[in-house]
């Protein structure tokens, strides 16, 4: 059986964390490096997120913003 997209998402987050690629800029803004560039994830109010990356434009979602909900135990 073939895994989830949120499933692959978030093991996708948890080595971006693992691998050292999530910085904490000043303010709370945190860059992160993924497969295709470097991106900047910004916590915002509501434990949510927002990262310039494609996808997250696409789908509101992606493992950049999902790294960041994890390392500051974010719920969304």
């Amino acid at each position: 059986m073939s895994k989830l997209p949120y499933q692959l998402m978030r093991e996708k987050a948890l080595r971006l964390l693992k691998s050292g690629r999530v910085e904490r800029l000043d303010n709370n803004i945190y860059n992160v490096i993924g497969d295709h560039g470097t991106y900047t994830v910004v916590p915002a109010r509501f434990n949510h997120v927002s990262c310039n990356c494609l996808g997250f434009q696409n789908r509101g979602r992606c493992s950049h913003s999902m790294a960041v909900r994890i390392l500051t135990g974010s719920r969304r």
